[in-house]
């Protein structure tokens, strides 16, 4: 398979880059965890003369808190949507007008899906994916849906993972009764505890360390990102991953610049950096996540960009919800969650 590279020319690349404006200076990203392709952040570095740093969290709450706690130094994050709304009504976001930005238009303007950012004026959408099952071919043959997981686990008590996320897991029991999975309805959320906790015995682990554990076949199967995506294509006999029949979450990250960032010329200027096509296609060919880039889609590969478990059919994409902020209502969240846990 030809990189991103192979395919649209080395010298194309080194000719677009001759033309960008030095940029001195130090560029700090703070994102998920294996989150962005290395070769995005070493190529920007190079290009612009800029030191680039990257720190990591593993969840929403865990970046915000730390931001909140008075962590300086960071330029850039990568909050999901829910969270963008968040950081813009704490008023911790920048205005960057990044629509303004040459590059603009290659963004699909669907992946707009920021309550409080809706023109795209302060963050830029990054990537979104599903969140579904990733299994082992040797320990399960074949699962399409949610029914079939928890029918596997029942049968095979402690071979399954749910993922350690408030939100994902009740997401699981909202889709699995029909309901929104921001439904504020507390009726409903009582539901989707139900749903879970009667589950709950068969379950192996409440876990993000997932991908190990399916690949060694210690674990039959988990609830897990696209980015499993990695794995399935390096060994497809071996490992699947699947949308569920019923609906599933979706994700989408965007980048924002923060108000108390001490770069933040180098940080819009990565903003217009990634939204060149064969950037952005660099990062979703080793993400194997969607890209919001239109014409970065376009150059990806045949296995990916016609893959349906990354870039589902809209009968799939139909059944896709993505979390939106809650406000006070998440309180009833933390509420059944606990008793998820505890029970």
């Amino acid at each position: 398979m030809k990189t991103i590279t192979q395919r649209i020319g080395l010298a194309a690349l080194l000719s677009l880059g001759a033309t960008q404006a030095s940029a001195e200076g130090n560029l700090a990203v703070y994102n998920w965890g294996d989150y962005i392709n290395p070769a995005v952040l070493d190529r920007f570095a190079e290009e612009f003369g800029v030191k680039v740093t990257l720190d990591t969290y593993g969840s929403n709450e865990e970046m915000l808190a730390k931001i909140q706690a008075g962590a300086t130094g960071y330029d850039i994050v990568f909050p999901s949507v829910h969270m963008h709304d968040i950081m813009a009504k704490l008023d911790l976001l920048e205005k960057t007008d990044v629509n303004q930005m040459p590059g603009w238009e290659n963004i699909d303007k669907a992946h707009l899906k920021s309550l409080t950012d809706p023109n795209g004026e302060y963050c830029l959408p990054y990537a979104w994916g599903t969140v579904g099952i990733m299994y082992n071919k040797n320990r399960v043959p074949e699962i399409k849906s949610w029914a079939d997981y928890f029918a596997f686990a029942a049968e095979n008590p402690g071979t399954v993972m749910l993922l350690d996320d408030m939100r994902e897991v009740l997401g699981v029991g909202l889709i699995m009764n029909g309901k929104s999975v921001n439904s504020r309805d507390p009726a409903d959320l009582e539901l989707a505890a139900e749903t879970i906790l009667k589950h709950k015995p068969n379950i192996g682990a409440f876990s993000y360390d997932v991908v190990p554990l399916i690949q060694s076949a210690d674990m039959a199967a988990a609830h897990y990102f696209v980015g499993a995506m990695m794995y399935v294509l390096e060994d497809p006999d071996n490992i699947a991953y699947v949308i569920p029949e019923e609906g599933a979450t979706m994700y989408q990250e965007d980048i924002c610049v923060l108000k108390s960032a001490p770069n933040k010329d180098n940080a819009k200027k990565f903003l217009e950096f990634f939204m060149r096509p064969e950037i952005a296609a660099m990062n979703a060919e080793q993400q194997k996540n969607g890209t919001v880039n239109i014409k970065a889609k376009e150059l990806l590969p045949a296995e990916l960009r016609d893959n349906p478990n990354i870039n589902p059919p809209a009968d799939v994409a139909a059944k896709l919800q993505i979390f939106e902020d809650l406000g006070e209502d998440l309180r009833n969240y933390d509420r059944v969650w606990t008793k998820i846990k505890t029970n």
